[in-house]
């Protein structure tokens, strides 16, 4: 609401009727403009200035505009950790999960080496995942550059291993494309099995949790990719 720009060009009065409304915002949209001058020690032609100043043409307009953004600045609701396992656990037992996990761990069995992918947070649990999967005697590398070359030969008789929540990344997207296109088998790990990634995949295993985000970031719980993960790892482990 306040840019850069319009603050550029607030004098000292306009800045001192500034930082009272950014310090009691939830106040002044509830105030009539004398209120406001004699609170902040300032005419009231100052406030109409320092309206016009943020593309308001008067005081009534300005509150307006300022509830709005008050209301879009509203910290969204965190969900416990409790809620997420909770979540995710209960859906597990009515749901099919194992036989997605059986049906991924049966394919990955069968190759040589297994390849993981995934962008921001699928990344770090793909570089886990790599590393878990090693340890449990089945070779395993992560790749986080969808532009990272890698020869067909060695991809023959691979598999690779997607992670992602929303399942339409498009580097995450771009990326099988191109190592399906080189022969490696695809299984995906995603939140809903409807996405572009669980639609480009020989076997998607999907696990339903309530999507969050916050200050435009995905944090929704990646408990489910981690068991998902362990689990196949352990059944692989049995073959």
């Amino acid at each position: 609401m306040f840019s850069n720009e319009a603050i550029s060009t607030f004098n000292d009065l306009e800045m001192s009727l500034y930082n009272y409304v950014i310090k009691n915002s939830d106040k002044v949209i509830y105030m009539r403009i004398r209120e406001l001058a004699n609170e902040t020690h300032v005419s009231t032609s100052t406030i109409l200035r320092f309206c016009r100043k943020v593309d308001c043409e008067g005081f009534s307009e300005f509150k307006v505009k300022l509830k709005i953004f008050l209301d879009k600045d509203q910290t969204p609701h965190l969900r416990s950790s409790q809620e997420s396992l909770s979540e995710f656990l209960e859906r597990t037992l009515k749901g099919n999960l194992d036989s997605y996990i059986m049906d991924a761990a049966e394919m990955i069995a069968e190759s040589d080496s297994v390849i993981f992918i995934g962008i921001g947070s699928s990344g770090i649990l793909a570089e886990y995942g790599a590393r878990y999967f090693s340890s449990l005697g089945k070779f395993s590398l992560y790749i986080k550059d969808p532009l990272f070359p890698i020869s067909a030969k060695y991809l023959q008789n691979s598999t690779t291993i997607a992670l992602s929540v929303s399942g339409e990344n498009r580097f995450t997207v771009t990326h099988i494309n191109q190592l399906k296109q080189e022969g490696s088998k695809i299984v995906s790990i995603t939140n809903n099995q409807h996405c572009t990634v669980a639609k480009l995949s020989d076997v998607n295993v999907p696990y339903y949790v309530t999507e969050e985000k916050y200050n435009n970031s995905n944090i929704t719980t990646q408990i489910p990719v981690m068991y998902i993960l362990e689990s196949i790892a352990r059944e692989i482990n049995k073959h």
